[in-house]
């Protein structure tokens, strides 16, 4: 049964879901067109948090640029935003470093990394790659085609990510760093706006990208890309993308920003449901949202998708997690987790202050008191990264929030004093 625009108030009559009661509190978010907006759309569309007595009102943007300044000027109240962006403005890194806290992540998983056609075909001839191999052979085999191209005297390839403090730079560094390639000096890291990246893949503007669904399935349909790894194959329990609040926002508006926590919290338990994903498919693919097709949103939604323009298949089945295991929870060992990274590729320098100061940028008190006691949700705020299969890296590796220093001399990374 679809639930789309038949809200029941207490009284019986039939509402739209999506329209507020009226003396609703006015919430202005903005979002970009990818999959991981689906929590802030079903919580809009589905009426989640018309029921906590919020009008969710959502403006699509075209990049992360844009978003981070319309909240930083007060555009946005809230904003769908990259895991990292609140890390980054808490330690006053980029243009405009507002500060930005979370309480609130609206799930993992939904990246994948996509080689031009041509860059992956001669991996295969190199590699003897069926199609079949792991995001760890793909790596490997994509550095022998660099080292051939430097053999040849050939420019470096250009890859895309879509924001400098984004998990598509750190994923993507973190796969070519696992294969053995420098992503400072064998590659060339430039920055294009996620609805740009099949487009450019299919210009030769770029030879791959790292990106969130669906354009990574896009490029694939136009028979320009492939997609060579998947964010579970690097780090699974990765947090994706998060909301976004100025802390003075929070400040003035908190018995609003509690409900819509709890909103977004229903919308998210929606959204995981299997049941649901056809009818959440169908709200995504509307022109307001991503404008993409049905079809490739649905089969993307459900883990199913097709790498090559071979027809080669694969099925993840938790490619989107929004709500189970936690997946909301905003851990501060995460938070930490994203400024080892930052240390490790050269964006800030290491110290404990700096690493306290990044991780207070995600905010597990205010879910904890939005949420209210439930035992699904951690009793405590850190924890060790990567350590069991579940949870494992890409390259074995084991991330300690109470031992930073050790884990980035494990990764090469000399200024850590």
């Amino acid at each position: 049964m679809s639930f789309i625009g038949t809200g029941i108030d207490k009284g019986g009559l039939a509402a739209p879901a999506n329209i507020a009661r009226p003396g609703s509190k006015l919430v202005r978010a903005g979002f970009i067109p990818l999959v991981d907006a689906s929590v802030l759309v079903a919580a809009s569309e589905v009426g989640f948090a018309a029921r906590e007595g919020i009008q969710l009102n959502l403006t699509r943007d075209v990049s992360w640029a844009n978003i981070r300044d319309r909240l930083a000027f007060r555009q946005f109240d809230i904003a769908h935003m990259l895991a990292p962006m609140p890390v980054a403005s808490s330690l006053g890194l980029g243009s405009n470093p507002s500060p930005v806290i979370t309480p609130f992540i609206l799930g993992r998983g939904g990246n994948a990394i996509t080689l031009s056609l041509a860059l992956y075909r001669r991996m295969q001839q190199m590699a003897d790659l069926s199609g079949k191999q792991d995001a760890l052979a793909n790596a490997k085999a994509l550095k022998a085609a660099i080292q051939a191209r430097r053999d040849e005297g050939l420019e470096p390839l250009t890859l895309g990510i879509t924001y400098p403090f984004s998990s598509h730079n750190y994923e993507l560094r973190y796969w070519l760093a696992a294969g053995g390639i420098d992503p400072d000096h064998d590659v060339r890291l430039v920055v294009v706006p996620p609805p740009m990246t099949s487009d450019a893949l299919s210009a030769g503007v770029i030879d791959g990208f790292c990106v969130g669904a669906p354009w990574n399935m896009v490029a694939v349909s136009r028979g320009v890309g492939c997609i060579v790894a998947v964010k579970e194959d690097i780090w699974s329990s990765s947090p994706e993308k998060v909301i976004g609040m100025r802390p003075d926002w929070f400040d003035q508006n908190s018995d609003t920003a509690l409900r819509l926590i709890v909103a977004l919290d229903q919308a998210a338990h929606w959204c995981d449901q299997a049941e649901n994903r056809r009818e959440l498919a169908l709200i995504l693919s509307g022109p307001n949202y991503l404008d993409v097709s049905f079809e490739i949103l649905h089969r993307v939604l459900l883990g199913h998708f097709t790498i090559d323009p071979d027809g080669t298949e694969r099925t993840v089945p938790d490619y989107f997690n929004f709500h189970r295991d936690a997946a909301n929870f905003p851990w501060v060992s995460q938070a930490q987790w994203i400024f080892s990274q930052m240390a490790r590729w050269g964006q800030v320098s290491y110290s404990q202050s700096l690493a306290d100061q990044a991780g207070a940028a995600f905010r597990p008190d205010l879910y904890r008191r939005a949420i209210g006691s439930r035992t699904d949700i951690p009793a405590n705020d850190t924890r060790v990264e990567g350590s069991n299969l579940a949870d494992a890296f890409i390259d074995g590796a084991v991330f300690d929030p109470a031992n930073i220093p050790s884990y980035l001399q494990s990764m090469d990374v000399s200024d850590t004093a």
